[in-house]
């Protein structure tokens, strides 16, 4: 699996991921509680909606990998080679000190989905959280069909791939964004762009990580959890009933 040019993602209509209505369901706070019928019936017709109406559209690309960096602060800092791109901390150095590569991946669902999050919600409070929640879940079901082709193209070059992490895990700071959408070019092929305080917009975007070795990576099939996370605390996704995980 070569460095090299990024690779899109643009899914015809009939091709796009279905969203996980048990994921928008956790997206809505939902803890075994009985829906009503109506409910029930809005919440399938939002889910039909947004499939059919937003396009996701992503990119990824591989980079090799500079491992022997520190930061400012003498800590381990790994770069993305021939990028400005610094993944500092403890959790991503371990993630990646012993990859070959890394494929770095980045998905939104665009500007239309960011047009009617603003719209719904100066209209209806129960549209808006309808549909701010069929966007977060089918938005992690397109970053899944992409997580999904670098496990296929890692494999085919006889490379093994460990899970993905994204920025704002652990104590990888979300200011690594700014570098990484940088380095995928993330603004022009995909009109993603990061705010002053490191957020992504449209806010409905991802992107993630994810290590390439030769080998067996040690955690390839470990999920990760909030007992090893040093914001668990403080974390918005747990305050919420949710985790940044996927």
């Amino acid at each position: 699996m070569q460095t090299g040019s990024p690779v899109l993602y643009r899914p015809e209509a009939g091709a796009r991921p279905r969203i996980d209505r048990a994921e928008m369901l956790r997206y809505l706070g939902y803890a075994g509680q009985t829906i009503e019928p109506d409910l029930a019936r809005r919440i399938e017709l939002v889910a039909e909606q947004t499939e059919r109406d937003i396009a996701p559209r992503g990119v990824w690309q591989v980079f090799d990998l500079d491992a022997d960096s520190t930061d400012d602060r003498g800590l381990p800092c790994i770069r993305l080679a021939g990028t400005a791109a610094r993944l500092t901390g403890r959790d991503i150095f371990r993630h990646l000190r012993a990859a070959r590569r890394c494929a770095v991946l980045a998905c939104t669902l665009g500007m239309e989905s960011e047009r009617r999050l603003r719209t719904l919600a100066g209209q209806s409070p129960l549209e808006s959280a309808l549909f701010d929640a069929a966007c977060s879940a089918y938005v992690e079901a397109a970053v899944d069909r992409m997580d999904a082709e670098v496990g296929r193209a890692a494999a085919e070059t006889g490379l093994a791939r460990n899970r993905r992490f994204s920025c704002g895990y652990g104590d990888c700071p979300i200011e690594a964004q700014d570098g990484i959408v940088a380095a995928l070019n993330a603004g022009r092929l995909l009109g993603l762009t990061v705010t002053p305080t490191h957020l992504l917009l449209p806010t409905k975007s991802v992107t993630a990580l994810i290590g390439l070795f030769e080998g067996e990576p040690a955690d390839a099939g470990e999920r990760p959890g909030c007992g090893g996370c040093r914001l668990r605390g403080s974390c918005a996704f747990r305050a919420r009933g949710t985790v940044c995980y996927g």
